[in-house]
């Protein structure tokens, strides 16, 4: 692939630094302070300083935006209706809807991506009895909050050293627009009532594959997608388990932890940058270490189970999003007020 011989940049190798550096800084902080759901605080860094190269007002305001609208609107109409499925969805349809426009948009792409995890992951999670929804809602605030700081501080203490080319804004025609909203809200719709009816409450990166394969937003691109994220997965989880043997029995030793998280987000970031497709291995591989290290990687317990764990469950939510996502795309092409193309 012609992109891995493209040579990088000085503004390449600083992106790789921040993405390291804050994945590790939020992970450090989530184990030092002994707070719940260090996935958050490892991987919305990751996602912030990955899918935004260079960190903007515009970009924190998305991601603290989304992070509030999602706790009220879990607090409220989770707490309110979440034990009745027959009304908390077509009400998680709705939410996921607006989420997926503000995407199709463009420039409010940033608030609809963070706040369709957020959401399906709280509202999931949310709905279980031993689930404390106020420590759910508090720590996702304090992890994204957390998260822009340590953007920003990464963004001054590796600045880039080249301005970087805008990207032109591609005009959307209104069907392409309500194709990609309502694709996107029906899939996202779909995976809760699944994953909320065989009880999948262990299966965090199964659920957050079965979004992120509709980030591109239409059918080919998810197809494109969903091949790099198995990838991806794969080269994360093997890292996951090398990381398991060295480390043995000494995964209590925090000093240790923290520095194999650094050499992997830092490996991973490099084949993000390289592959300079937004979303792709690199990408799923970066995601997948920072679910299996803030989640899984704890003193007493087996990541080794873990890792092989997320491998089936990311195959099988890859095989069954992209039929339904297939069914979907030609259900609403066989109307002209919802057809992708022209």
């Amino acid at each position: 692939m012609q992109l891995w011989h493209r040579p990088l940049g000085p503004n390449d190798l600083r992106q790789c630094l921040r993405i390291a550096t804050g994945a590790t800084l939020g992970f450090l902080l989530c184990k030092v302070m002994n707070w719940n759901y260090g996935v958050f605080f490892t991987v919305t860094p990751m996602l912030l300083l990955g899918m935004v190269p260079v960190m903007s007002g515009h970009a924190a305001r998305q991601l603290l935006a989304s992070a509030v609208t999602s706790s009220v609107e879990v607090g409220l109409l989770g707490g309110l209706f979440g034990s009745h499925p027959g009304l908390i969805t077509p009400i998680a349809f709705l939410l996921f809807l607006y989420r997926f426009a503000c995407m199709s948009k463009g420039s409010l792409f940033l608030f609809g991506a963070n706040g369709v995890i957020n959401l399906s992951i709280m509202l999931h999670f949310g709905s279980y009895p031993t689930v404390d929804l106020n420590d759910l809602i508090t720590t996702n605030l304090v992890a994204t909050a957390f998260s822009v700081a340590i953007a920003w501080v990464m963004t001054a203490l590796m600045p880039d050293v080249e301005a970087r080319p805008k990207p032109a804004p591609a005009a959307k025609a209104p069907h392409r627009m309500r194709h990609e909203a309502l694709l996107g809200a029906t899939i996202a719709t779909l995976s809760f009532l699944v994953f909320q009816i065989l009880d999948l409450k262990d299966s965090l990166s199964a659920q957050s594959t079965t979004l992120l394969v509709l980030f591109p937003m239409h059918w080919n691109g998810a197809l494109g997608y969903a091949r790099k994220r198995a990838m991806g997965t794969l080269l994360g989880v093997s890292f996951g388990l090398a990381v398991q043997v060295l480390l043995y029995d000494w995964s209590d030793q925090l000093l240790l932890v923290t520095l194999m998280l650094w050499t992997g987000a830092m490996l991973f970031s490099y084949a993000h940058v390289k592959e300079a497709s937004g979303s792709g291995a690199g990408f799923g591989a970066l995601t997948t270490l920072g679910i299996l290290f803030g989640q899984y990687l704890t003193p007493g317990s087996d990541m080794v189970y873990s890792a092989l764990y997320r491998v089936s469950s990311i195959c099988t939510a890859i095989v069954v999003t992209l039929a339904l996502c297939y069914l979907v795309h030609r259900l609403l092409n066989s109307h002209p007020a919802t057809r992708f193309g022209q």
